[in-house]
Parts: structure tokens; sequence; C-alpha cells
């Protein structure tokens, strides 16, 4: 049985987590401040925790930062206030790996669970993570796991490959639902999209989760790519494009 961390000032919030947790089948372990928290992080090593933001005294972006310097490797997930995008994209550059609203829906929470669970059991090398295929013509990456600065020479890698030697093939960037971006990942992938968009390659993603779809949104992401939920509707977008250029280019 997996044991989960639940840090939270609200004890009517922690009775709920426990009482979900327990239905899901996982070992429920809450506290009632940062500093608790901490201490049973310790004792008990839980590989999920999640932990509210604002909390009196040790916050939430402080627990966050202790347990990524201690164990790089937990799943932290953030609760947030409802449209506190900002305080989200703060932990996002602390390394949590992903967020959820309040008031917790269970929906939210089933997946915020599921898709923690599944870069568990798929927790690789980095290499492994980001990976260049073909798919009707046009170059995919995809990526798992979780999109960090130690990601970036294998995306760089990757994104050279797979744009070819003039650097305009079009391109797809796949995440996995499961998949996680921090900070330090959506910098140099935003990065590596205005140097598509200078050279007026098209690039296209597909299959990001809710959450990560509303970061790209406000960071600003969708303003040099388009984001699909399926693959198969971004690749018809980009097979279009290339369509259309061969067209421009033709004498």
């Amino acid at each position: 049985m997996r044991r989960i961390l639940v840090i939270d000032d609200e004890k009517p919030t922690l009775s709920m987590f426990s009482l979900y947790l327990e239905a899901y089948g996982f070992e429920p372990l809450t506290a009632e401040t940062g500093e608790r928290g901490l201490e049973i992080f310790r004792e008990h090593h839980p590989s999920i925790v999640l932990t509210d933001i604002k909390m009196p005294g040790m916050g939430g972006l402080a627990v966050l930062k202790q347990i990524k310097e201690e164990s790089p490797d937990t799943e932290v997930i953030v609760i947030t206030g409802h449209g506190d995008i900002d305080l989200a994209l703060k932990a996002l550059n602390l390394n949590a790996t992903d967020f959820i609203d309040k008031p917790i829906r269970q929906e939210a929470l089933e997946s915020a669970l599921r898709r923690a669970e599944e870069r568990l059991a798929t927790l690789r090398n980095k290499d492994e993570e980001i990976a260049v295929r073909e798919v009707g013509g046009v170059a995919a990456i995809d990526i798992r796991g979780n999109l960090t600065s130690r990601s970036e020479p294998y995306l760089l890698k990757a994104y050279k490959e797979a744009s070819g030697p003039q650097g305009t093939r079009p391109l797809l960037l796949h995440f996995e639902q499961s998949a996680s971006i921090n900070g330090a990942g959506i910098a140099v992938l935003t990065q590596l999209l205005l140097e598509s968009d200078k050279l007026g390659q098209p690039v296209a993603i597909s299959g990001p989760s809710e959450n990560f779809t509303k970061v790209f949104e406000i960071v600003g992401i969708t303003k040099f790519v388009d984001i699909f939920e399926t693959e198969e509707a971004a690749v018809a977008m980009l097979q279009g494009k290339a369509r259309g250029l061969t067209t421009e280019g033709a004498p």
C-alpha cells in the first residue's frame, strides 16, 4: 500500500483527503503544518506528497523546496486556490510535478494521483523519456516523465534530429497525459519554439494534461504553437501545412 502525505492547515480538508485516499487504496499520512509535514516526510519517506501552498508558518512552497532538495524524485503536488495560476507557476519553478485547485474536486484529485502513479511507474533515464519517431510524414518527439533542466540536452538533441538539416521539417511535440514540466523545462521549450517560429517551421503540441495546457496558455507558448488533445488532429494540421508549403514552393 503506497503512503501519501497530505499537508494542509484545515482539518476538514485533511479528513476529506483521508477518506478519499483510503477509498483509493492508499495509506494517508496527514499534517496540519509545514514543519510537522517535513517531520513525517523524513520519518516515512512517502513517494507522493500533496501540500497546500498557503499555510501559517512554513508555507507550501518552502515545504516543496525542502522535499525536492532531500528527495528529487518525490512527486510533490501543490494545492492552490482556484485561479491561483501564478502560485502554481512558482511551484513548478521549484520542481512541483503537478497542481490541483481548491475546492478539491474528486475528478481532479483522481487525475492528479493517476498521473503521479504513472510517472513513478515509468521513472526512467532522461534519454529514455524523450524519443523521436515518424508518423505520417511528420517528425514526432514523445515526452514522458518530468521535463526539467536535466532533460535539456536530450530535448535539444531530439529537436535537432527531428527538425532535419534545414530545421524546417513539420514537428509534433507529443506529451503523455502523465508528463510534467517545471519552470526550467518551460524555458527550454519556449526557446526552441521561438527558433522554430523564426525559421517558419510548422510545430504542434498534442496530449498534455488539462493543467499543463493551462500553463502553456498562461506562459505564452500558444502564441507560437497550437495545442491539440489528440495526436491525430495535430498530425492532420501539420500535414496540411506541409502540403501548403510544398505548393507555395512549387515553380
